[in-house]
């Protein structure tokens, strides 16, 4: 392929096009969907079902800088000794596309949006994911709340489940809020137009940090991982950057991970089937175990998540720099997670890496089909009436769902991978220090620690395992089909 043009955009959507037809997923909506998208005008209105107002209440978005997709909103209230009421709005997103229709079959066959680098290819058509069913900004919604009293040590005391309107009053991005809250920024715009925000945010800051404590005790594991985002000027690729956590998405990833556990439990307590999502114990510890030990520590024989936490806590206050690269190997060898269909009553594996017996997908219906299936359990339990599912269905859904997130997430790297190598394509020949990310039988994989960009080692593996440090030498690019190999050229450290 031919780049000198600097079309980059193009060669990657046409890219991302294929690699969607190709993992058999659906890149384009059919005409039944638009038709029935070209019906739609207007977002849900109260249904008669039983729903607060609670529009006057200080909610807001924390989501990229880019989103327009806006699933959840949140907001708090301080309560007598440290603890504090915590809200969590989801859109409600079932109220406009309804199970069986057209719509909702593209939804179900793709089950996920996929971001590739240069073009996302929505799970829901963007009339209604970015306008119709997003809590956008100054716009009444309808929403499903997850209602938690959060004791002062982060842990869910109560929890409540209903339906209500909402209405955002701040659009905001994770960067801008998190330099805020650190103190190395500005206060966004956005805060200071809606009067008691800026505390509003601090108390529910203040929150996410001890709820994360609290899961950390209890062998959450503290993973760090390095997500690169492309940067163009115009049709031009001119790097990757580098996108890191922060105390915005801090807020956001512990608020959501409660409310899927309280989602799950609440399902549950009512009788009904779910899906759960879980990571199983890992079937590589061992590996785990001497990746620990060539830090200095010392791991159990068995799988313990507390011990593996304490581990990476340590490891993260000595290489704060190299930290990433240690999580990016336990995070292979921990092994991806699943969807699991849960019948009414049966027991579910757990999460391993949240160390939570109970949790769900349920906070992200315009962008995860799991979620859209969870509000529909959801309602029926709200309105006390059977499941719209029944368990060989959600057993199927769950499978299902698993195999096109893989499909989605292989084509989301494979176009990541060709927009590296479009950035490589003049570097053959140079040498870089690399992280060995993945090694089976299918082929042996690092990481340059220079670049967010990985390869295949096709010369010199023998030896190598995840976690290993080696220097390799880049030998060749295919921007098609976004290969970049590797050969090994110095000896393997730990």
């Amino acid at each position: 392929m031919n780049a000198d043009d600097k079309q980059h955009r193009a060669i990657l959507q046409s890219i991302a096009h294929r690699a969607m037809l190709e993992r058999g997923l659906l890149p384009d909506f059919s005409p039944a969907a638009l038709t029935e998208l070209s019906k739609l005008e207007a977002a849900a209105g109260v249904d008669g079902a039983p729903t607060r107002d609670l529009r006057d209440l200080l909610w807001a978005s924390i989501d990229n800088d880019d989103s327009l997709d806006l699933d959840q909103l949140t907001v708090a209230e301080a309560r007598p000794g440290d603890a504090a009421r915590i809200m969590v709005a989801v859109a409600d997103v079932d109220a406009l596309v309804r199970n069986g229709s057209a719509i909702d079959a593209h939804a179900r066959h793709n089950t996920t949006s996929v971001y590739t680098a240069a073009q996302m290819f929505p799970m829901l058509p963007e009339k209604l994911s970015t306008n119709l069913t997003s809590l956008n900004p100054d716009q009444e919604r309808l929403s499903l709340v997850v209602d938690m009293e959060v004791s002062a040590d982060g842990a869910v005391q109560a929890s409540e489940v209903y339906r209500a309107r909402v209405r955002n009053h701040a659009k905001l991005a994770y960067n801008s809020v998190a330099a805020w809250l650190e103190g190395s920024g500005a206060i966004p715009q956005a805060i200071t137009e809606a009067p008691g925000l800026d505390e509003n945010l601090r108390l529910q800051d203040r929150v996410a940090q001890r709820m994360k404590a609290l899961r950390n005790t209890h062998g959450a594991l503290s993973l760090q991982t390095i997500e690169a985002k492309p940067v163009f000027e115009g049709e031009e690729l001119r790097g990757l950057e580098v996108e890191e956590r922060n105390r915005a998405k801090s807020i956001i990833e512990d608020f959501m991970i409660a409310a899927n556990g309280v989602i799950a439990r609440y399902l549950s307590s009512r009788k009904l089937p779910s899906i759960r999502r879980v990571v199983r114990t890992p079937k590589r510890w061992d590996r785990i175990v001497e990746v620990a030990e060539a830090h200095g520590s010392r791991l159990p024989d068995e799988p313990d998540s507390r011990a593996l936490e304490a581990f990476l806590a340590r490891q993260q206050a000595a290489d704060p720099l190299r930290f990433p690269d240690l999580s990016l190997s336990i995070i292979k060898l921990l092994g991806s997670g699943e969807y699991v269909a849960e019948p009414a009553g049966a027991p579910a594996p757990g999460h391993f890496g949240l160390a939570v017996r109970d949790y769900t997908h349920s906070t992200a219906p315009n962008r995860r089909y799991t979620d859209l299936i969870i509000q529909r359990l959801i309602k029926a339990a709200l309105e006390g009436v059977a499941s719209p599912y029944n368990d060989d269905e959600l057993e199927s859904l769950a499978r299902h769902c698993t195999e096109e997130e893989d499909a989605a997430n292989k084509v989301e790297r494979q176009v990541a991978k060709s927009a590296a190598a479009l950035l490589l394509e003049s570097r053959v020949g140079e040498q870089f220090d690399a992280l060995v990310t993945g090694a089976s039988s299918k082929g042996t994989w690092a990481r340059l620690l220079t670049m967010p960009v990985e390869g295949r080692l096709v010369q010199g593996f023998g030896g190598v395992d995840v976690g290993d440090r080696i220097r390799v030498q880049l030998i060749s690019v295919e921007v098609e089909r976004g290969f970049i190999d590797f050969r090994r050229v110095g000896p393997r450290r730990h």
